[in-house]
């Protein structure tokens, strides 16, 4: 009889000893559910900032194409045969942007690719673009645009 009293008695303890553990184990199951679902609402966010950014950019040097492109149709020695051959590149890069498929490998490839371009026609023809969201090195001083 002994016996199941001191059994009976480690029962009531043992709960006790092990609330800790429980609340510990409960309070990690809720922080990792809110986790998750902050962690979806932020990057969701982040991704529409993201896509907008981009889409911004790419918009910008469409309109810069387009414009080159009907002073050529106006005058169509206005450019060097080099830069008007760099203008129908970016054209066509433009064309290949997988707009339906912002995580195809290629979209880093060909804006990075549009940007060189637009640099070198930009220097070619010795203008300074006055997009504020065109991506700036750190220590240029913008203070002519």
């Amino acid at each position: 009889m002994s016996s199941q009293a001191v059994t009976s008695s480690e029962d009531i303890f043992d709960s006790s000893l092990n609330l800790e553990d429980i609340h510990y184990k409960e309070g990690y199951a809720v922080g990792y559910r809110d986790g998750l679902n902050s962690g979806k609402d932020e990057g969701k966010q982040v991704g529409l900032k993201k896509g907008f950014e981009v889409g911004e950019e790419l918009g910008f040097y469409k309109g810069c194409v387009d414009v080159w492109n009907a002073a050529i149709l106006v005058e169509p020695t206005c450019f060097s045969s080099r830069v008007q051959k760099s203008i129908k590149q970016m054209d066509e890069l433009l064309n290949k942007y997988p707009f339906s498929d912002p995580e195809n490998e290629s979209a880093t490839d060909i804006i990075d690719s549009l940007r060189l371009k637009f640099r070198a026609i930009c220097a070619t023809l010795n203008i300074k673009p006055e997009y504020d969201g065109y991506p700036k090195a750190s220590g240029i001083d913008n203070s002519g645009f």
